[in-house]
């Protein structure tokens, strides 16, 4: 049975601030295989000082929500999908990815364990899904760890900006994130840790985060520090980033779609060039955590690139949010296989 919401937790106040939940997942991998794996209450992990997920980064992870509806069913967004891109990036860094099916029961078992702080449905707030697989045991030498663990923990979240809908202002970056040909289109950790400080500079300068160009020349606008970009045209085509270095983010993934069969725009994945930004009516990032943040302006140089009306969120970017949030919160029918009710 699912449990409904405790009322010993306000759902109206949360952050992303940790709030420890009932269990999480832990799956060990040794000698060639992983265990079945197991739920456990303890919220911490022993592992040897010679990880490589310390000292080389051997590590990927997930980001994903359980939503509750109007009607109080739990459900998962295209969770499919995040398990195929985990897939991806432990095999880019030699970890020994997990089955779909391994991290579906992984996933589905720590939400239903921890189903009364998935928040209400009036709340808007979800019950955010963190997957992670590192690389553990003693191992000095630049190799591939011998073992493994993956696990998921979850934790009821609010919106990531507490203003919503309400254009921000970004900087476009003198870093990058990734290189060419590096792990750019891969999740995990040492992608985010390179855009802390750029994140950094940009919010002391006033602005909300930043951007990041193409790392080979710098030319084309490639995505945010932890978001995809995309735009709007003046002539009303939905535009977004194609690049080998950027994560391919399931929110924009949904979001091509979203626009093309719900509001049935035409879609392009093409290079953005920055010099170009002139043609484009809206813009914004897209994300799990953040959805859709919209861009209010951009600043490159001495260029300052605006979008919109001050202070108001374009009409194209507010529908598509309407219709993804509603899709997600079971209000909207969903295209096949994009939602997983948790019974």
């Amino acid at each position: 049975m699912i449990k409904q919401p405790t009322p010993l937790i306000d759902f109206t106040n949360l952050t992303y601030h940790y709030v420890r939940t009932n269990v999480n997942y832990v799956s060990y991998y040794k000698d060639g295989l992983w265990d079945e794996g197991q739920l456990q209450a303890e919220d911490s992990l022993r592992i040897n000082i010679l990880s490589t997920t310390f000292h080389y980064g051997q590590q990927a992870f997930e980001g994903m929500k359980a939503y509750r509806t109007k009607e109080g069913k739990i459900q998962l967004f295209r969770p499919y999908e995040n398990a195929v891109r985990f897939q991806k990036s432990c095999q880019r860094i030699m970890m020994p990815p997990v089955s779909v099916e391994q991290f579906m029961d992984a996933v589905i078992r720590v939400v239903e364990q921890n189903s009364e702080f998935v928040p209400p449905y009036e709340t808007q707030a979800t019950l955010y899904i963190r997957p992670y697989m590192i690389g553990v045991g003693p191992n000095l030498v630049l190799a591939p760890s011998k073992e493994y663990i993956f696990g998921v923990v979850v934790m009821p979240v609010g919106l990531f900006f507490k203003s919503g809908l309400t254009p921000a202002d970004f900087l476009v970056s003198e870093f990058d994130r990734a290189a060419p040909h590096g792990t750019g289109a891969v999740k995990i950790g040492g992608n985010y840790a390179a855009s802390m400080y750029p994140n950094y500079i940009a919010k002391s300068q006033g602005f909300t985060d930043c951007i990041y160009l193409d790392p080979a020349t710098h030319t084309r606008i490639d995505e945010g520090g932890a978001a995809n970009f995309f735009a709007i045209r003046k002539d009303g085509v939905f535009v977004s980033p194609k690049s080998s270095s950027i994560l391919p983010s399931i929110t924009k993934l949904s979001l091509l779609d979203i626009a093309k069969n719900y509001l049935h725009l035409e879609v392009l994945e093409t290079e953005i060039y920055i010099e170009d930004l002139t043609l484009f009516d809206e813009a914004a990032t897209c994300g799990t955590a953040a959805i859709i943040t919209p861009i209010g302006s951009l600043t490159h140089h001495d260029t300052v690139y605006h979008f919109g009306t001050k202070g108001q969120v374009g009409h194209v970017t507010k529908r598509l949010y309407e219709v993804l949030t509603g899709i997600q919160f079971g209000d909207i029918t969903p295209p096949h296989n994009w939602i997983l009710s948790i019974e």
